[in-house]
């Protein structure tokens, strides 16, 4: 009997502890793809070089030639999969981990007071915010939250929630959304994401429903909502701090080296056999493995590298043009034209009236540098259509009358930034927004 209590102590003691230290599943992730996807790693590769070769040039770092100090908006649609009620988590709990992010992002965060401070002149804003996406791949609106029912106990790292044939969702457009896929998993991983560079059906982030935001169905020492922003990270091309080896390198410059994970909430200093100075550890960074509540920064190196991504030409840089965030640019499909009753002497067949709509507008290139192309099938010489264009501060900088269904525009000197075009008046109105270069 003492044998079976020791053993059973033993056992719970085990599990208390596996549950109470963080568990990332993205080192062993990537591992699995560099193993499955002979792709990957020649791409992973090359978007690293990328990253580099822009750090070392320290220039157009994330921009479209609008300063590289601008704020990157990344609209997210969480996949929230649940087959229980209590998987099935609420609005207020989803939005409650995307406040996390927009103030963890922004070093808005309250806890940045405890960051020590040996590191406070290393502490970075990446100046980059999220949204719930407002507008859908297909233009209509969405409130970003997609909640879909799964036959599935739970899911693994094998990617089964990020595919409908295994009992999951397939991820939007990942050029212009942060898949987040909120499901149960199995075993002991908070959450997992995929590295730069992993194909477009699997990119996004992994996490577990119960340590997804701050309130309600969130476990104890992961209910900050610091996994998500972990993982977050990972997407945006950082390692663990401590380069997942002993002593490793994390190619950040400003994170002293460490000689491994820290679990748990540490006492500064924390030192190792490998610590640079007397600082030590830099266990409060988002990219350790601490408790929620003892992470509180990323680094401006740190912030390069995810800022990087960006940059033309690199992996994020799609996220630049993505509009997804404004509830404005939703098109509602048209209500179709009500039919006349045929009589009953009435033997001509019907015919479907087609149904025009400003909806159906074009607007190209996007960005456009100066000849701005407008396809407007409502606009003829007898139904003139006039295009508003807006600067960001609302102040009307262009206007033209569209007096056939084609019309070219020259932009070329408006400044460079983000406009919004607006064609037509009442009900019937078309919205959208460009980039000019």
């Amino acid at each position: 009997m003492k044998s079976f209590l020791l053993g059973l102590f033993i056992t719970l003691s085990v599990t208390y502890t596996a549950q109470s230290q963080r568990i990332c599943g993205t080192t062993d992730y990537t591992n699995q793809l560099l193993q499955s996807d002979p792709s990957f790693n020649a791409a992973s590769q090359q978007i690293q070089k990328q990253v580099d070769s822009i750090i070392k040039r320290n220039s157009n770092i994330a921009r479209r030639d609008t300063g590289a100090s601008e704020i990157i908006y990344i609209p997210v649609v969480i996949h929230l999969l649940y087959k229980t009620p209590y998987e099935n988590i609420s609005d207020a709990q989803i939005k409650s981990q995307l406040d996390v992010l927009n103030k963890d992002f922004r070093r808005l965060n309250d806890d940045r007071v405890n960051t020590p401070q040996a590191f406070k002149s290393a502490a970075g804003d990446a100046r980059i915010q999220f949204c719930l996406a407002q507008v859908d791949p297909k233009g209509a609106r969405t409130s970003g939250i997609n909640r879909v029912y799964t036959n599935k106990d739970a899911f693994t790292t094998d990617d089964g929630m990020k595919s409908v044939a295994s009992g999951g969702v397939a991820a939007w457009d990942t050029k212009h959304y942060l898949n987040i896929w909120v499901c149960k998993l199995i075993g002991r991983s908070l959450g997992y994401a995929t590295p730069p560079g992993a194909s477009a059906d699997k990119d996004g982030v992994v996490m577990s429903f119960d340590v997804f935001g701050t309130i309600e169905k969130v476990r104890p020492v992961f209910n900050k909502g610091r996994t998500a922003t972990h993982e977050i990270g990972h997407w945006l091309g950082l390692t663990h701090i401590w380069g997942d080896t002993n002593c490793g390198n994390d190619q950040v410059d400003d994170t002293p080296t460490q000689q491994s994970y820290n679990f748990g909430c540490p006492s500064f200093p924390k030192l190792s056999s490998c610590s640079p100075n007397g600082n030590g550890d830099m266990f409060m960074n988002f990219m350790d493995f601490s408790d929620d509540a003892c992470m509180n920064l990323f680094t401006n190196g740190q912030v390069k590298r995810m800022r990087a991504l960006f940059a033309q030409n690199n992996i994020r840089n799609g996220f630049l043009s993505s509009f997804a965030c404004d509830s404005t640019l939703a098109q509602a499909a048209p209500l179709p034209l009500p039919l006349p009753l045929p009589t009953p002497t009435d033997t001509t067949p019907t015919v479907k009236p087609i149904v025009i709509s400003l909806a159906s507008t074009k607007v190209f290139p996007n960005p456009v540098q100066s000849m701005l192309i407008v396809n407007c099938k409502l606009a003829t010489s007898n139904t003139i259509q006039t295009m508003q264009i807006y600067n960001s501060l609302g102040v009307n900088v262009f206007s033209a009358q569209l007096k056939q269904i084609i019309t070219t525009h020259n932009v070329g000197n408006l400044k460079t930034g983000i406009y919004f075009i607006e064609i037509g008046n009442g009900k019937d109105k078309f919205i959208t927004k460009v980039i000019k270069l």
